[in-house]
């Protein structure tokens, strides 16, 4: 659990933001960022973007909701949001737990992303959704 990243306390309630501000999310963060992360999938390491989590109820668009676009890919369970003005990758209903929302660390507003002293690798290439095989 990160309550502070740099110089920057984590809120409660923290906003975050897209680029040019017309998307912006309010995010329950009562225990600060926990388990921030990258994944290396074919759409996660193109975007780069690390990563919190926080269950869907915890996420409310403040405003832009007409702004927000959905990517789906593959299994279609993820839902990918991003702003379709400025093309920032806000946050996404996450495949391994539908229940869950990943939000961009790199939105929230005052956080600088590369503060975090850790930052898990999230295996996304061998995701158990894409195994065929009986385990």
């Amino acid at each position: 659990m990160i309550k502070k990243v740099g110089n920057t306390e984590i809120k409660p309630k923290h906003n975050a933001t897209c680029h040019c501000g017309e998307v912006e999310l309010e995010l329950s963060l009562p225990e600060g960022i926990e388990e921030p992360r990258r994944c290396n999938c074919s759409i996660c390491r193109r975007k780069g973007a690390i990563a919190g989590s926080i269950k869907l109820e915890n996420l409310r668009i403040v405003k832009g909701e007409a702004f927000l676009k959905c990517y789906e890919f593959n299994t279609k369970v993820a839902k990918h949001y991003f702003c379709s003005n400025c093309g920032i990758y806000t946050h996404h209903q996450r495949r391994i737990n539908p229940t869950e929302c990943g939000f961009n660390i790199g939105c929230l507003e005052g956080v600088n992303p590369f503060d975090l002293s850790e930052v898990l690798l999230s295996d996304g290439v061998n995701h158990p959704a894409d195994r065929n095989t009986p385990q």
